[in-house]
């Protein structure tokens, strides 16, 4: 599995973001062509290679003629969705401009709807953003891991005037993430880089273990007097070759206030997305109010695609990520045949012995119903006729 870390030691925002993937390989030309897909204001990006107090990286920028359009969520919204992206950028960018909507309506007391978008409406804070989401995906990186933010301090000078740094956009993105002061006097983590990464990243740490292939640095634009870069580092995991395990996310969020009729629909959409397994616990919420956490297990690659659907789905207003280490032991269908029909049977093994065998319920449901006889004695028979077939293919009893 690829993997990537944000090593944001100066923070980080969507220029850098982009310079770095250009930086690690991501080509300009493709880029172009991708980003022509949108229906925009004319512009140009240009790459160049910069110093920044003697380091190396890539600085892009986005060349464009300043324009007085500004744009509300609903209108980033159809931009995207109307757009030829790939599905997998589309869910991801949109996901980006969702976390800045809901930031900016609790700050303003608007609704996500009425929302205008002003820096980050501009053509080229959506360059920056398609941009990185196209980079992830066409560099093939699975996961993003990413180091805690350095937040600067001081004021900002915006449309809606001057602001604190960190911007009160950048504090509600980053809820719950960890964060540092580096004590430099300006703005290093822009709301678009923290929107970016806050939805790339499945965890804030350190590093995690990896067979390292690459690194790239993107350039931001101020002199900040100390090397203003963003670095990412890609490589192949090796943790779940380590454990026999593998990387997943594990989404959930608290619902108090959703037709329970809604939940059987979410459930199977989120398992034909590609979910691996989803469930429902029931809880007692504030002021004894009974709820729900609905949770979700994927691949960090559907994370993001996940995410989505809950929020358009249900009615919760955030969700909780986490990473877990998942292990599935191997497994195989074999078919047996018993006197009143035939039976797919699950086989599961853990470093050679069986583990497992488990009768297909589907299966054996609709026989009991047709035959009208107990359930159980179909399973059982299946069982007993799986573990017979075994044992003579394999010249040996299952492990109990």
């Amino acid at each position: 599995m690829k993997i990537a870390y944000f090593d944001c030691f100066s923070g980080i925002s969507g220029d850098m973001v982009l310079g770095a993937l250009v930086d690690l390989g991501l080509d300009v030309q493709e880029l172009r062509e991708v980003l022509s897909r949108l229906d925009l204001e004319n512009f140009e990006i240009e790459e160049k290679e910069v110093l920044s107090y003697g380091l190396r990286a890539t600085k892009v920028n986005v060349i464009c003629e300043e324009s007085r359009l500004v744009r509300t969520f609903n209108n980033i919204r159809e931009l995207i969705v109307s757009s030829e992206l790939p599905e997998r950028v589309k869910e991801v960018t949109l996901e980006i401009f969702m976390r800045i909507a809901r930031a900016e309506s609790l700050i303003h007391g608007k609704p996500i709807d009425q929302v205008h978008f002003h820096e980050v409406g501009s053509v080229d804070s959506i360059v920056d953003i398609v941009g990185s989401a196209y980079g992830i995906h066409s560099l093939g990186i699975d996961v993003v891991y990413s180091s805690p933010l350095p937040m600067g301090h001081g004021m900002v000078k915006t449309l809606h005037g001057s602001i604190p740094v960190p911007a009160p956009a950048v504090l509600e993105i980053l809820e719950g993430t960890p964060t540092y002061g580096r004590g430099i006097p300006t703005e290093i983590v822009t709301p678009t880089g923290a929107s970016i990464i806050k939805t790339l990243a499945i965890s804030f740490g350190d590093s995690p273990p990896m067979r390292i292939s690459k690194v790239g640095y993107g350039a931001g634009s101020k002199d900040i007097g100390v090397p203003n870069l963003l670095r990412v580092i890609t490589g192949d995991s090796i943790e779940a070759q380590v454990e026999g395990e593998e990387i997943a996310s594990l989404i959930s969020t608290n619902i108090d206030d959703m037709n329970p009729e809604f939940y059987d629909y979410v459930i199977e959409r989120l398992l034909t997305a590609g979910a691996q397994d989803a469930w429902l616990v029931p809880i007692q919420m504030k002021k004894t109010r009974p709820g729900i956490v609905v949770s979700v297990l994927c691949s960090p690659a559907d994370a993001a695609k996940i995410k989505g659907i809950l929020l358009e789905e249900t009615s919760t207003f955030g969700l909780r990520t986490a990473t877990v280490m998942k292990k599935a032991i191997e497994r195989d269908v074999l078919e047996v045949s018993t006197e009143w029909g035939k039976v797919r049977v699950k086989v599961g093994r853990e470093s050679g012995n069986i583990t497992n065998i488990s009768p297909e319920f589907a299966d054996c449901a609709k026989i009991a119903e047709a035959r009208g006889i107990p359930i159980k004695n179909v399973f059982r028979k299946a069982q007993l006729l799986a573990q017979q077939k075994i044992e003579e293919n394999e010249g040996r009893k299952p492990e109990k």
